[in-house]
Order: C-alpha cells, then sequence, then structure tokens
C-alpha cells in the first residue's frame, strides 16, 4: 500500500509539473515587454547561496532555479525536479531532475551541480545549518538523478530546496576560488529564466530572456529590470509614469494609499506569507535590570499594541503575539498578550523592587533600534520613550549613525534593549530557532544575541526540528510560544503587512508563498504590450 501512495504521489507530481509548464492550458500570455522593478534595498550581488535578503533573493531567483517552488497553499511543485520520492522512514529523498536543463553558458545542469550547490549552502549560508545540518550526503548515481540521505527527519527539508533559497549553481563556474570571491556572484551563470546581462552596483542591472529556459515558452517578458530607488517621491513618479511597473515590501502607508488610489495599479498584501516579518523589543539579559522577568513583563504591560497598529501604523500592521508570524502553520494566539495594563505594570515593577526615586523615576535603560525602517524601529523607539516614562523607566535613546554601528553594538553585546525584526522564512526551523537556541549566542546579528537560555526550549525545538508529523510538531510549538510569551527574552510588537503595487496589465499565472522573491517566469503583459 505505501509502494502505491508513491506511486500515486509521483505521478500527480508529475501531473502538476506538466500543468506549470503549460501555462497556455489556463491562460494565453503573450510573449514581449520589459518589467521594471523597484528594489529599496540593491542586492550587493546575486548568488543567495551565500547571502540572505530579500534584495538578493527576488533577484537571484530569476536567475537561477531551485529543485521545487512553493505554491500558495504551501506545497512543493515540480521545478528543476519534475518528481521525488520520500522514503518511509522520511530519511531519503530520491528527485529527477527534468533532462537537458542546461545553464546560461550552455553546459549541462546535471545532479552534481546539485550536490555542489547544497554543500556551498550548508557551509557558507547564514541559515545553512538549520537548512542543511541534517544532511548526511547528497548522491548522484546518475546525471538526473539526486538522492538526499538525512541523519534525522527533516520537516523543513522541502522549504530549504525551494526558489529563493538553494539555488542551482554550475559546478564549473562557481567552484574557481573561494565562493565569497567568485565574480560571478554578480557575472552570475544560472540556469533561470533570465540571464545577466548589465550590473552597476547602487543603481540598477538588467537581466535578458533565457530562451533556453527548461520550461518551453517562458518567461514571457524580455527583460527583468531592477533599479535603486532612493525616496517616496522618485517611486510614485516611477511607478505613476509607468517607467516602473513593480515595487514590493511596501509598508509606508501614506504610499501604499497612494498607490491604492492609482488606476492603472493593482495594490495586494498576497505572496508574504513565507516571509513571515515579525518585529520585536530585545532585551539583553545580561543587564542588571532586563534579567529579571518582572522587569520583561511590566514593560510589555506599558506598551500598547493597538496604538502601534492602528494609529502610528494607521492599519497597516497587525498585532503579534509572538515568535511565529500568524501565517504559520504552527501559530497559535493562546498565550499572554500582555494587553495595555499600567498598573499591572507599576505593581511588577514594585514587585522586582525597584522604587521611584525623588524625580519619580525607578532607573534608566539606553534604547537603540534598527536603521533604514523608520516606520518599524524609529517611530516606536520614540513612542517607547514617554511610555516607559509613565511606569518610572527612563528611556534614553541611542539613534544610530548607521547600520554598521547599530549592528556592531549589538553584535558586542552593549545594548540595553533594541527594536529589530527578522524574517521566518517558511519555516520555523529556518528563521526562527537562531534566536532562541542557548547555542547560538554569538557576536552577530540575527542570532540570540539577547543571551537567552532555556533547557526546556532548547528541548522543543530540537524535537520539532525533527518531528514529521504535522500535529505533533504543532503541539511543540504551541508550547515553545507560551513560554516565550511568558518569558520575554524579546517582546513581539507587530507584523509587517507588505504591499506589492504592481500595473494592472502585468498578469501572474501562479501564487507563491514567496510572492516577490520568487521567479517573474510566469508573469507577461496582457496582450504582450508594455503600457505607453
Amino acid at each position: 500500500m505505501k509502494k502505491n501512495s508513491k506511486f500515486y504521489r509521483s505521478v500527480l507530481i508529475i501531473l502538476i509539473a506538466g500543468m506549470m509548464l503549460c501555462g497556455t492550458c489556463f491562460a494565453d500570455p503573450k510573449q514581449g515587454g520589459d518589467m521594471t522593478v523597484l528594489y529599496w534595498q540593491f542586492p550587493p550581488h546575486f548568488n543567495s547561496a551565500i547571502k540572505s535578503g530579500a534584495a538578493v533573493a527576488a533577484s537571484g531567483s530569476n536567475i537561477f532555479v531551485s529543485l521545487v517552488e512553493m505554491n500558495g497553499q504551501w506545497e512543493a511543485v515540480p521545478y528543476l525536479a519534475q518528481s521525488w520520492v520520500i522514503s518511509d522512514d522520511g530519511l531519503t529523498y530520491t528527485f529527477k531532475l527534468v533532462e537537458g536543463t542546461v545553464f546560461h553558458d550552455g553546459k549541462p545542469v546535471t545532479s552534481k551541480d546539485v550536490a555542489f550547490s547544497i554543500d556551498i549552502m550548508k557551509n557558507n549560508h547564514p541559515f545553512g545549518p538549520y537548512m542543511f545540518g541534517a544532511v548526511e550526503s547528497v548522491g548522484t548515481p546518475d546525471p538526473y538523478t539526486v538522492v538526499v540521505k538525512l541523519k534525522q527527519p527533516h520537516p523543513a527539508l522541502m522549504i530549504a530546496l525551494s526558489s529563493p533559497f538553494t539555488p542551482i549553481l554550475p559546478e564549473h563556474v562557481y567552484s574557481q576560488g573561494p565562493i565569497l570571491k567568485n565574480p560571478a556572484n554578480i557575472e552570475a551563470v544560472g540556469s533561470g529564466p533570465f540571464k545577466v546581462a548589465e550590473y552597476k552596483a547602487g543603481q540598477y542591472f538588467i537581466l535578458e530572456r533565457f530562451d533556453k529556459f527548461l520550461r518551453p515558452g517562458r518567461p514571457y517578458l524580455e527583460r527583468y529590470i531592477g533599479t535603486k530607488i532612493t525616496n517616496a517621491k522618485a517611486a510614485f513618479m516611477a511607478m505613476s509614469s509607468a517607467e516602473a511597473h513593480s515595487f514590493g515590501f511596501l509598508f509606508v502607508p501614506q504610499m501604499i494609499k497612494g498607490f491604492q488610489q492609482n488606476e492603472n495599479l493593482v495594490v495586494t498584501n498576497d505572496g508574504y506569507e513565507g516571509i513571515a516579518a515579525v518585529n520585536f523589543l530585545e532585551f539583553n539579559l545580561r543587564n542588571e535590570y532586563l534579567k529579571d522577568k518582572r522587569v520583561r513583563q511590566a514593560i510589555a504591560y506599558a506598551i500598547d499594541r493597538d496604538f502601534i497598529t492602528q494609529t502610528l501604523h494607521q492599519g497597516i500592521s497587525r498585532n503579534c503575539t509572538g515568535p511565529l508570524h500568524t501565517s504559520s502553520p504552527f501559530y497559535t494566539d493562546q498565550v499572554e498578550q500582555y494587553d495595555l495594563n499600567l498598573d499591572k505594570a507599576n505593581a511588577l515593577l514594585d514587585q522586582a523592587g525597584h522604587a521611584r526615586q525623588a524625580d519619580e523615576m525607578r532607573f534608566s535603560l539606553k534604547l537603540t533600534y534598527m536603521p533604514g525602517d523608520p516606520i518599524s524601529q524609529k517611530m516606536l523607539a520614540e513612542y517607547f520613550k514617554p511610555q516607559l516614562k509613565k511606569i518610572g523607566i527612563d528611556i534614553q535613546l541611542k539613534a544610530p549613525a548607521d547600520f554598521m554601528s547599530w549592528y556592531t553594538d549589538i553584535a558586542k553585546w552593549e545594548h540595553d534593549m533594541t527594536l529589530s525584526n527578522y524574517f521566518g522564512w517558511g519555516d520555523p526551523v529556518i528563521g526562527v530557532h537562531r534566536m532562541f537556541f542557548s547555542t547560538n549566542i554569538k557576536h552577530q546579528v540575527w542570532t540570540n544575541t539577547a543571551g537567552y537560555t532555556n533547557p526546556k526550549v532548547d528541548e522543543l525545538l530540537a524535537a520539532a526540528s525533527t518531528e514529521i508529523n504535522i500535529d505533533k510538531r504543532k503541539a511543540l510549538y504551541v508550547e515553545f510560544q507560551k513560554i516565550i510569551a511568558d518569558e520575554l527574552p524579546l517582546y513581539f510588537t507587530h507584523e509587517n503587512v507588505y504591499h506589492t503595487a504592481r500595473h494592472k496589465d502585468l498578469v501572474l499565472l501562479k501564487t507563491s508563498i514567496w510572492g516577490g522573491v520568487a521567479s517573474s517566469d510566469d508573469l507577461s503583459w496582457k496582450d504582450g504590450q508594455m503600457p505607453k
């Protein structure tokens, strides 16, 4: 019976692949035209095997393919892998590749390139240990078969192997010299829908259609052009005049509302489920005051999340109750949510032994914030100062000079508190665990710089890293969320509800949890004509 179910699963995967390859079965996309995409952050290069971040992912996913893609229902669907079979014990994944796939330089894509790419990710990507630490070996019994053997079950493996993660790199190009210095990180060679034509650091890049892409007839666009944008006014002008056609990761209320009023644009918040952006206040647990849970809870009770989301953010953010985003299959709201309660906050500080002094203050704390996102960071920091004064905490705002100065302070653990955010990246194993494991306390931002240690949390996360049963896995994460909501190494303030503005004549065939960081091979202009 298990053998038959595997057979039918493989047949279903092949059928889905056929549907994806035949976009004209459901629509009639026309080839032609360019698409210009605005980037808040500009990719320093295109190799997402060695660097995380939305800009690198969005550009790289159009240059490289991955083994699979994720659809809008959190399901892996074929890409370079046309089918796969998973062993009964969950320790062996066998992928069959689309034969005849070639790189932009004309060389064939083989199983050895896949094995090489997984190894590069495992050893160089910031999330490498979480994505591929469970991989024991990657076998290549023939040019079109990849066998991934695991040391233990890995429920996040398919997400880790999806686009925009794990770009399939040509070994003959990227094995030449140290990978971090390889010129092909910019002069990229992939097998994706577009190939690099031009790159001007910090300004723009141009990708041209690859006519030997593994999906016949795709991409429909002739060129994908990425342009750095520096201010809202320039973005409005570019989108309104159709000089630019797509702008993602929007989180400025005025911009979103302005684009919504433009009859030539479609504005949506779909496609960010996998990104799962959550914002938080990080406590340095080494601090003499903040090491006391009662102080952290008092601060949480003094903050009005509804004021943040509805007033400061004008309804474009959502309340956040813990480390998992509401889009996660493992999310629960059955935790302490710290509704505004100044009386409870003051009582907790009294219990902790911090009486008010003659000036009505109890003690002072320094607060800094990640620069570059004033809506989620600077605005909240300025709100916290008078709000926490109400409970006798004197907040000294420390405005960072630039990103690197902020990064250095946090990496050295020299902060008292900082505002920051992280992306969940599809599965807690990839995007969330790094913030809480006691073994990941590092002098590196977006690790456990809070200095949080809890053996029970380590145990829960380790178990969730190997649990295949989704119900059992959810139970582990529910307990984890309850502990974090109680102990508050991080206090979660809000979720970013990102939006994308896109020209109304751009036709999108498929949906994905990755949205704007997924491949654009399915995008086309209505009737194949760019707007004039």
